[in-house]
């Protein structure tokens, strides 16, 4: 006699892990949709201030030079909590620092259009940076974990987007808005769009599904920044970010107060030179394709050169060779960022060095150059007008030219050929 032993049960298949959300995914689009809201509501709000500049200055009767403090400010404490924001991240989470990040500086850009004082409206606007930090320094390290790696470039390339569109409505919107309720009702304008931006991250953006909690050593960090500082290709990029942002955001502080002044005498509709940054919208994706033939270092050369001839032509009088030189530069100046900080994270990964840090360092050095080199053009305009301003960032331009001939030196994968 045969006993049949009942079959055993099949064990059941092991899930397979989650490599990341694809395009045809629902919560791909909205991680998209979301971050795009995030990244226009961050730098919108960052950004809102340099039309308003001349407003500002005659409301809080500071000279234009000191009214330049209101972005250089914020852009020096948004920096310095760039290097810590991301160790932080690996702790509590990316979506959490995003909605901390977006939440913190909605309640701050309204409070900064009710400020009694200008100390008050500096303290308000340099907490504001220290809250702005979160969004960009996890935002791309989301990204990164979340999104299946095919889809990569596409889901970045949506993110930067949205930062470019905050920046180009930031100078936009609050030129007209200025005109109707003055600088605060600007301010709370703004304010009030990151509030509702805020929402919309909180609501599309799922949790965080590869994200591995850890808890970096204060001396794991301090090496990794060591390390990044040593290597001379990524100090020489570092410090080309300082200058063209300085050049770049110099300038069109500068330019907020010329076209008030003889012969403009613009007044409000000033702002609408800004329509000449939605130009640079298209930039990233032109450098990357000249990158893709020529390397990065013979295009961001390229970059430069343009960056260079946007500047010279805000010579002339004319409004038209005026706006046109600021589309030029808006271009150039996007395009040449674009690539010098896809250059560090390349550098990083091919010499063994965080990537995160050292594209952190590079963002501190972008922005710290947007403060530095921002207030002293304001400077040079109020001692001694245009040509003044055109020297500053001139020389920061022709500075940055020779700083990536030294990054091609000592990077020769960035010399020739495709983009690494």
């Amino acid at each position: 006699m045969t006993t049949t032993l009942p079959a055993l049960p099949r064990p059941l298949a092991r899930p397979a892990a989650h490599d990341g959300y694809r395009p045809g995914d629902r919560a791909y689009r909205r991680i998209m949709y979301g971050l795009m809201l995030g990244g226009f509501a961050n730098f919108m709000a960052l950004y809102y201030v340099q039309p308003l500049l001349p407003s500002v200055a005659r409301n809080f009767q500071v000279s234009a030079s000191s009214s330049a403090a209101v972005l250089s400010l914020t852009t020096i404490t948004m920096a310095g909590t760039l290097l810590f924001v991301g160790p932080i991240s690996d702790v509590v989470g990316r979506v959490a620092i995003m909605r901390i990040s977006l939440a913190g500086s909605a309640v701050l850009g309204i409070a900064a259009a009710f400020a009694p004082t200008w100390h008050s409206l500096l303290v308000i606007r340099g907490l504001e940076g220290v809250a702005l930090a979160g969004l960009p320094a996890v935002a791309m390290a989301y990204l990164g974990e979340e999104i299946h790696s095919g889809a990569h470039l596409r889901a970045n390339a949506a993110y930067i987007t949205g930062t470019a569109v905050g920046g180009a409505a930031g100078r936009l919107l609050p030129g007209p808005v200025n005109a109707l309720w003055g600088w605060q009702g600007a301010a709370l304008a703004v304010g009030l769009l990151t509030v509702a931006s805020t929402a919309g991250l909180w609501a599309l953006v799922p949790p965080s599904r590869r994200f591995v909690r850890s808890s970096p050593r204060p001396a794991s960090i301090l090496r990794n920044t060591w390390l990044t500082l040593r290597d001379p290709a990524l100090v020489m990029l570092c410090l080309v970010g300082a200058a063209i942002m300085g050049a770049f955001v110099g300038l069109y502080n500068a330019m907020a107060f010329r076209l008030e002044a003889a012969p403009y005498l613009l007044g409000s509709a000033a702002v609408l030179v800004f329509l000449a940054y939605p130009v640079g919208l298209f930039a990233p994706h032109a450098a990357g394709r000249v990158a893709a033939r020529l390397g990065r270092g013979p295009a961001a050369l390229i970059g430069v050169g343009l960056l260079l001839a946007g500047v010279l032509l805000t010579i002339p009088a004319q409004l038209a060779v005026v706006v046109a030189g600021l589309g030029v530069l808006t271009f150039a100046f996007l395009g040449t960022h674009s690539l010098a900080s896809g250059w560090v994270a390349g550098r990083a990964h091919r010499v063994g060095v965080g990537v995160g840090q050292a594209s952190g360092l590079y963002l501190l050095a972008y922005y710290l150059g947007s403060s530095v080199f921002g207030a002293i053009a304001t400077h040079r305009w109020q001692a001694g007008g245009w040509l003044d301003v055109i020297a500053v960032s001139s020389a920061l331009t022709a500075g940055a030219g020779v700083l990536v001939l030294l990054a091609r030196r000592f990077d020769p994968a960035a010399r020739r050929g495709p983009a690494r």
